[in-house]
C-alpha cells in the first residue's frame, strides 16, 4: 500500500517522517512498548524530563588527533526523546588548522553556526556539475549544507575553532568520504579504486594501510 501511494504521489520524500504522538522517547526494553521508527517507544506515562535532556556540550572534544578536530553529537543515541522528532545536534572543536574532512550526511540537512575562530566551509554538488560553494565563517556566522551533499570545515584561524550545527534528522549518519573508500573492512578491490581515482595501484595500496581516524 505505501508503495502504491509513493508511485501515485508526484513527490517523493526522504526524511525523518513526523511523529504521530507527543512524544516517543526511545527505549532498549520493548516491554509495554510500540515499535516506531527504529526505536521501541518509551510508555507515556513513564516518560520524565530525563528523556529530553543532556548536559555536557559546553566541554570541548578531544583535538589531539590526526585530522585536529573532534565532534560531540547530540542524537536519538544521547537523548532518548528525540525519537521521531526529526531533529539532533552536535557541537565541532576544531585545532588551528584543524579539519572536519569530507563527508556527507545520507539522511540530513545541516545548519552550522561558528561560536569562536574562523572558518573555511563548503559543499560540492552532484554530478555532472560538481559546483563548488564555499565560504569563510567568522564568529556569528551561519551556513548551510544541504542533504546528502559532501561538504567540509577547515580551521583557517591561529586559535581554536568552535561550532554548533543542527542536523534534520534524529540519526543523521555520517560517510567520510576518505574513510569509507580507502579505510573500509573488508578493502576495496586496489585495482578497482586505481582507475576510479585515476591513481598509481601502489599508493592506493599506501593509502589502504594507513590509519584512517574517524573525529565523531
Amino acid at each position: 500500500m505505501k508503495e502504491d501511494l509513493a508511485l501515485a504521489s508526484p513527490l517523493a520524500y526522504a526524511s525523518d517522517p513526523s511523529p504521530l504522538q507527543d512524544t516517543c522517547v526511545a527505549i532498549a526494553e520493548p516491554k509495554n512498548a510500540v515499535f516506531v521508527n527504529g526505536k521501541f517507544c518509551k510508555n507515556p506515562n513513564l516518560t520524565v524530563a530525563e528523556d529530553f535532556f543532556y548536559s555536557g556540550l559546553d566541554k570541548p572534544g578531544n583535538i589531539s588527533n590526526p585530522v585536529g578536530s573532534a565532534v560531540t553529537p547530540v542524537n536519538v543515541a544521547q537523548i532518548a526523546g528525540l525519537n521521531t522528532l526529526g531533529i539532533s545536534a552536535v557541537r565541532i572543536d576544531y585545532a588551528p588548522y584543524g579539519q572536519n574532512p569530507p563527508h556527507t550526511h545520507p539522511r540530513a540537512t545541516e545548519i552550522l553556526t561558528v561560536l569562536e575562530g574562523t572558518l573555511l566551509v563548503g559543499f560540492v554538488t552532484s554530478n555532472p556539475e560538481n559546483r563548488l560553494f564555499t565560504k569563510v565563517l567568522n564568529k556569528g556566522d551561519v551556513f548551510v549544507f544541504p542533504i546528502g551533499l559532501i561538504h567540509f570545515q577547515f580551521n583557517i584561524g591561529h586559535t581554536n575553532a568552535v561550532a554548533i550545527a543542527g542536523l534534520s534528522s534524529q540519526n543523521p549518519g555520517v560517510i567520510t568520504i576518505a574513510n569509507a573508500m580507502f579505510g573500509s573492512d573488508p578493502a576495496v578491490d586496489p585495482d578497482f579504486l586505481a582507475m576510479a581515482f585515476q591513481l598509481e595501484k601502489n599508493m592506493v595500496e599506501y593509502l589502504q594501510s594507513r590509519f584512517w581516524y574517524a573525529n565523531n
